[in-house]
């Protein structure tokens, strides 16, 4: 009766380890399909969508930005687009490192440290298969330098998971052990 108990508990954390698994699994190629479909827009539109977040950054950092004149606001937009793409580019591949961390995590037999190596291979293979697709994009080309941003975005956001994972881990043992 006790070893049927046990096996069962065991069942259970086994089969919501493989549920997690499938969970971040699924995250990670839905956020594959949206960095794609940023990835397969033309450069034009791309750029639309950089002027009008730089846009945004006026009005809200920018002591009166709407009383400026319309080519002013034209230009500062222009001005910060560079700044702008780039921030995207790292963004969305920390949120994928982020995101491949966690699915990592549920490999039992890992170390830490290899954990965060896979997340950060894996990111940085799919942010260089990213780069040749946008060979094929009208107006884009694949950038070496945008591989390294991603990459590094990746790894902000794989470290970061990290900490706040040893964080926890940390404030949950001390809670455990009454420290």
């Amino acid at each position: 009766m006790l070893f049927d108990i046990i096996h069962e508990e065991k069942h259970k954390g086994e089969q919501g380890v493989k549920e997690k698994k499938r969970m971040w699994t699924i995250l990670v190629a839905v956020w594959m399909v949206v960095i794609f479909l940023f990835s397969a827009q033309p450069s034009d539109e791309s750029s639309k969508e950089s002027l009008f977040v730089g846009r945004m950054a006026g009005q809200i950092f920018v002591k009166d930005f709407e009383e400026w004149p319309e080519e002013e606001q034209e230009a500062f937009a222009e001005a910060i687009n560079y700044p702008v793409r780039k921030t995207a580019h790292a963004t969305e591949y920390a949120i994928l490192g982020i995101l491949v961390f966690m699915r990592c995590r549920y490999q039992n037999t890992w170390s830490r440290k290899r954990m965060i190596l896979i997340a950060w291979g894996i990111s940085t293979a799919y942010a260089a298969t990213d780069e040749f697709h946008q060979i094929f994009v009208p107006g884009r080309a694949g950038m070496l330098t945008d591989v390294m941003i991603d990459s590094s975005g990746a790894l902000a956001g794989i470290l970061l998971a990290a900490l706040v994972g040893f964080i926890i881990i940390g404030r949950n043992r001390r809670t455990e052990y009454g420290s």
